[in-house]
């Protein structure tokens, strides 16, 4: 898709060679928020089963995910989500509003849809529209009630198994942020978010396949940051007006999602500390759970806990508790001996 420079078309596009700057006011800062998307889970996870090859770190869910969704109808969302992904309708991908969204909450605003909305975002489409898209533009009233219902299907069958362990990466991703901008400032908030993002001075800049446009936020919205699990290995831009715009992006972490452990244990640190805590350490890179570290590392609960207990007492780890879960993160000083 072509983008004129003096405009910016609504909906997520996938990042890649051009470039997208966003300069940002003070008070576009102070709205910046984060905020977790089921749709963009399952809108990315399509992405993944149609082109795995792309998405090898998860090969692993992508074979279960293949099991599990047979027999499951979900032919409408995927001819909805083309190769190369260049525009998702905007009403399947909208920008969260909430922090936290449940998959029925956004199914529910998925099926009542404004039909103008529907045949509008559609437009937007480049070429002949797949047999059953078409039916959703002649009738979007149905189409949607038959969208909605496959959304569902198709998250309870492919990610709901997987969801509290993808939920703990995103809350986590969203707790090791924070702290980054509480000592660091935007600067330190935007740093590492991803490879093809970078920020100077007031300026978000996303490497783009697409877009060449420089925009300022309005000062009245901010930007949502939505760290999205199935996003990896890419980057994606929101602007649906009037909401915030935002971007979707992978959490550190994600290549722990689907093994049991990969963590690479630092020899000399398991000479002082211990091996077990040493091992606890490395797998911190993304904040855990107690419950997620054991399944991790093969170590009882109770021994992960006792270990946990000592070296946040040392100053290595913190806890932070959202919800019922309490996950545990490396400090500054634990993030040093790793890397020394």
């Amino acid at each position: 898709m072509i983008i004129p420079a003096h405009e910016f078309h609504p909906g997520r596009i996938l990042a890649g060679g051009t470039m997208l700057y966003w300069e940002f006011s003070a008070q576009d800062l102070a709205r910046t928020r984060f905020a977790c998307s089921p749709l963009s889970e399952v809108v990315t996870s399509v992405e993944v089963l149609k082109e795995p090859g792309r998405h090898a770190v998860h090969l692993p869910w992508v074979r279960q995910a293949r099991q599990r969704l047979a027999g499951v109808d979900w032919e409408l969302l995927s001819q909805l989500i083309r190769l190369p992904t260049v525009y998702v309708p905007d009403f399947l991908t909208p920008v969260p509003t909430h922090s936290t969204l449940t998959i029925e909450q956004a199914v529910a605003a998925l099926a009542v849809t404004d039909p103008v909305v529907v045949r509008r975002d559609l437009a937007r489409l480049d070429g002949e529209l797949p047999p059953l898209v078409a039916e959703l533009r002649a009738d979007p009233e149905a189409g949607l009630a038959r969208l909605a219902a496959e959304v569902q299907a198709y998250w309870t069958a492919a990610i709901a198994p997987h969801w509290p362990r993808i939920q703990r990466l995103t809350e986590g991703e969203i707790l090791r942020r924070a702290r980054q901008m509480s000592t660091g400032g935007p600067a330190a908030l935007f740093a590492d978010l991803h490879p093809q993002v970078s920020w100077e001075r007031d300026t978000l800049r996303i490497a783009h396949r697409t877009v060449d446009v420089q925009r300022r936020l309005d000062g009245e919205r901010g930007l949502v940051l939505a760290p999205t699990v199935f996003a990896w290995p890419g980057v994606y831009s929101q602007q649906n007006p009037p909401w915030q715009p935002g971007l979707v992006y992978p959490p550190r972490g994600v290549a722990t999602l689907w093994e049991a452990s990969g963590a690479t244990v630092p020899d000399g640190l398991a000479k002082v500390i211990g091996r077990s805590r040493a091992r606890l350490l490395a797998e911190l890179d993304a904040p855990a759970s107690t419950t997620e570290l054991a399944a991790r590392t093969g170590l009882s609960a109770a021994n992960v806990s006792h270990h946990l207990t000592a070296l946040r007492e040392a100053g290595l780890t913190a806890r932070h508790r959202t919800g019922r879960t309490v996950l545990y993160l490396r400090t500054e000083a634990a993030e040093l001996l790793l890397r020394d």
